[in-house]
């Protein structure tokens, strides 16, 4: 019977540290904690990562590959079904790599990398979602003036930039536990795609409440 390899041990540290920063926050997770989480000695994490920084960047890394991929994808949304398909996929990669959002304006204000990487995920973003009302627009799932489509596409990215702090102030406590993760993905789509309500043909604009389904009453009664 074949053995399994034993994961390599900076792909081990990564998966902690990313663990950890998304239960407690980057702020509140030292190198010390890291170490002690893996049970291994802090020479052994310095060797494969000397700064805290660089595990950031490394996590930032692997997000910044995956967002690349899915926004990559974007070209096959034509109707409303594929863009909340698409937008639950893109809440799920965000609410995986949550600690980059929950604590964004303190990341970018000491790490130099995300400061200048992160106006590019901006950049990304925004083109994806401008090619997304674009195709929405050729299929005949919504009506949009060209000069609406900028504006409308910055809205949808502030709200998938900044969902979970509007999560966290709704719920302090809970709102960024894992068993949240389903309801909150839900609220998150439909917010992003509820901007979208007054440019949809009626068939499409009933698609998505029925989509929505039981998560629709609760995004509408927080809005």
């Amino acid at each position: 019977m074949a053995t399994k390899k034993p994961r390599r041990t900076a792909e081990r540290i990564l998966e902690v540290t990313l663990d950890l920063f998304n239960r407690f926050g980057e702020p509140n997770v030292s190198t010390t904690l890291i170490s002690a989480e893996l049970g291994i000695s802090p020479g052994n994490l310095y060797y494969h990562y000397p700064a805290k920084d660089e595990l950031i960047n490394a996590l930032f890394n692997r997000y910044d590959k995956s967002l690349s991929e899915l926004l990559g994808a974007v070209g096959n949304v034509r109707n409303v079904e594929d863009a909340w398909l698409f937008f639950h996929m893109l809440f799920e990669l965000i609410w995986q790599h949550r600690f980059l959002y929950r604590d964004l304006n303190d990341l970018l204000s000491k790490n130099r990398k995300l400061e200048t990487h992160f106006q590019h995920v901006l950049e990304q973003k925004t083109q994806a979602m401008v090619g997304l009302l674009g195709g929405l627009q050729a299929s005949g799932a919504l009506t949009m003036q060209v000069r609406e489509a900028v504006p409308t596409a910055n809205a949808m990215v502030v709200l998938l930039s900044y969902w979970l702090s509007y999560e966290y102030v709704r719920d302090p406590r809970n709102a960024l536990e894992p068993e949240r993760a389903g309801e909150a993905l839900m609220r998150g789509a439909f917010h992003v795609l509820g901007l979208l309500l007054p440019y949809l043909e009626p068939g499409s604009r009933d698609h998505l409440f029925q989509l929505a389904g039981k998560y629709q009453p609760q995004a509408g009664g927080t809005t």
